[in-house]
């Protein structure tokens, strides 16, 4: 998969053609791949540390804070990607 990267990145910014001036993504295509990805990211960390938490809680309810906290962690990826989308644009 590493291999096909620069071939990738010459198709994204066409590069070798005649709209070579042009970039293939502009600033808010690249802000809206940024955010995406982001939420992608923390739905992955919230699917394993949302379940650990729910299981610490049903065992001990003093868990409860301490899987509040952890829960919430992964959210600011997402609160951080609105932030430089917002400077971006």
């Amino acid at each position: 998969m590493l291999e096909t990267l620069p071939e990738v990145a010459n198709i994204v910014l066409q590069e070798g053609t005649e709209a070579a001036a042009e970039p293939g993504i502009r600033d808010a295509g690249a802000g809206a791949i940024a955010v995406g990805l982001a939420a992608l990211g923390t739905g992955y960390a919230q699917r394993g540390i949302g379940a650990a938490a729910v299981g610490a809680v049903a065992e001990d309810s003093d868990n409860f804070v301490s899987g509040l906290i952890f829960t919430a962690i992964p959210e600011t990826l997402i609160i951080i990607a609105f932030v430089s989308l917002f400077l971006v644009l």
